[in-house]
């Protein structure tokens, strides 16, 4: 990259306040970054501002583990063009029902696509239905179908599970990017730039602004060396993935805190939710990979992917090999 970023951080963007959570890495003078322990992300709403204060002048590249896009065939339907312009109106005027996640199959529409809001007889057949599609696959993007080291993602507005990412993306959308992009101008340094809709990775960290991009741990953990062996949920299983860290840690010259050191050799502990600050710093590692040159953004070149569906950093090819 020709210019670095003063920050790059990465939020485990879980539905629930205690699930999310936030690790960083600051530029130091040399050039090299200095990785800090995982903690919480905190209010959702003021989260840009803060890292902005952390990094008062300069880029920000800040990764999170919700989708940013749409699939192609909703938007169609939807006749939205630009995710990036769409993203703040979610919520008021036409789509004041947006974010309101649907509680029958007869509450689903394009203005009203989150579902189910509770378990109960919900099927994803029924998302394919009111929404007008042929098959679940049309509410994938194609950075979300499955490929060789991953399977498929969960439909972008299912809401129901371990898997989903739905209740994740509401609260990512309305409260942190469509909220900001509603208060900042975007010559305000706090003002979120979706990567890629708007820009190129190198073009926008060079113009030193605060990127948001998808960074996906478990799209990371190949990208890194990491073999789990094992549920990441088992500490164990992430005692034994952290020897892989370090040494992507120390093969791309990243000091870690002593915390961080020490909470990886440890598996990130034992309590509940030790999981989330694995994965958080997997994110961290696998944005500073890209930053440092280690693997390519994969920066797509199909404009209605940079316009409408968006795509993972680091992930290459339509399928992600």
């Amino acid at each position: 990259m020709d210019t670095l970023p003063v920050l790059v951080a990465h939020a485990d963007w879980g539905s629930s306040a205690a699930r999310r959570r936030l690790a960083y890495a600051l530029c130091q003078p040399d050039g090299t970054f200095l990785a800090v322990a995982p903690g919480p992300a905190g209010d959702p709403q003021t989260l840009l501002a803060r890292l902005r204060a952390l990094a008062p002048n300069g880029a920000i590249l800040f990764g999170v583990d919700f989708p940013l896009g749409l699939p192609l065939r909703y938007a169609a339907v939807a006749g939205i063009t630009d995710f990036a312009a769409i993203l703040p109106e979610f919520g008021s005027g036409q789509w004041a029902q947006f974010y309101n996640v649907a509680d029958h199959p007869d509450a689903i529409s394009i203005v009203r696509p989150f579902y189910p809001q509770r378990p109960g007889g919900a099927r994803q057949a029924h998302l394919v239905r009111a929404l007008g599609m042929a098959s679940i696959d049309d509410l994938r993007r194609r950075c979300d179908r499955a490929a060789a080291a991953r399977r498929a993602a969960a439909p972008i507005f299912w809401t129901l599970g371990a898997q989903q990412v739905g209740k994740a993306t509401i609260v990512g959308w309305r409260d942190m990017l469509g909220a900001a992009r509603r208060a900042y101008a975007p010559d305000d340094a706090a003002f979120p730039w979706l990567w890629p809709f708007e820009g190129r990775l190198n073009d926008l960290i060079a113009a030193g602004c605060l990127v948001v991009a998808e960074v996906y741990p478990a799209e990371c953990y190949h990208h890194l060396g990491i073999m789990l062996r094992g549920s990441k949920r088992a500490r164990a299983t992430r005692v034994a993935a952290g020897a892989a860290l370090l040494a992507w840690a120390d093969a791309a010259g990243v000091a870690l805190e002593l915390a961080l050191r020490r909470a990886i050799d440890e598996g990130f502990g034992a309590a509940p939710g030790s999981d989330d600050d694995f994965d958080t710093t997997v994110g961290l590692f696998g944005a500073l990979n890209v930053v440092l040159g280690r693997r390519a953004p994969g920066e797509p070149d199909d404009l209605v992917v940079r316009s409408v569906e968006g795509w993972i950093l680091g992930q290459r090819g339509e399928r992600g090999e």
